[in-house]
């Protein structure tokens, strides 16, 4: 899975390097394998922002990004777009990309992030939790048929590198301990965070369900490998 993502995430055409920051001695193993360049760095980052920030740091790169390691199906044309938020919008210090719920049952999932945006193409918040909450939707699953813009995260984030420091100086707020979500330390500090909206399939592996239902779309051709 982390060689598909380092390899998708090399195809982009906005990215200078590509390096896998890992505390993980059996990924770096994994990287260098297939001849990426990975890092270790140190076990205790509260979040992967973190954990990216002390590589930067080795880094005169103006914008940093951020790309999940659980996203093996990364589209290196969504990587360009969540670069092009910053570079088209000089006075952004940090963008995101979302993607239309497609499949009501992602509503209930609490590992699919949801998003809420303002008018102008900002993230007003992020939940594990169905939002916004449609009073007198019934199920939530026919929610979709009343509210039309239901929005999930795609993991991926892009700071310049002067707020990237300053962000992980913060130390991790209430909501973001509550969720589980890092994003909500930005917002908690009232700094605007720029949204791109992509038709990218975002498909995060966060458990082996999720692992077995991508090994079996693949197989049965329903998805495909390249990039």
């Amino acid at each position: 899975m982390i060689q598909w993502v380092y390899e998708r995430a090399a195809k982009s055409t906005r990215l200078s390097e590509v390096i896998v920051a890992t505390d993980d001695r059996r990924i770096v193993e994994c990287v260098t394998s297939f001849g990426g360049k990975a890092v270790m760095t140190r076990s205790d980052h509260p979040s992967g922002s973190d954990r990216v920030a002390e590589v930067a740091r080795t880094s005169d790169a103006e914008i940093i990004v951020n790309v999940q390691g659980d996203e093996p199906l990364i589209a290196p044309a969504a990587i360009d777009a969540g670069v092009g938020l910053l570079m088209n919008r000089p006075d952004e210090q940090v963008g995101t990309l979302v993607r239309p719920l497609s499949h009501p049952a992602e509503l209930g999932d609490p590992n699919v992030v949801k998003v809420v945006l303002t008018k102008d193409g900002h993230a007003l918040y992020f939940s594990r939790s169905p939002i916004p909450h449609v009073r007198g939707g019934g199920d939530p699953a026919r929610w979709p048929q009343v509210y039309s813009d239901f929005y999930k995260h795609v993991g991926l984030y892009v700071f310049r590198r002067d707020f990237l420091f300053v962000f992980v100086a913060w130390p991790p707020g209430r909501l973001e301990r509550a969720e589980s979500l890092e994003q909500l330390r930005i917002l908690e500090h009232e700094v605007k965070i720029a949204v791109g909206i992509t038709d990218y399939e975002a498909r995060g592996i966060d458990t082996p369900e999720d692992l077995q239902r991508l090994t079996r779309d693949l197989e049965e051709g329903k998805v495909g490998s390249e990039g």
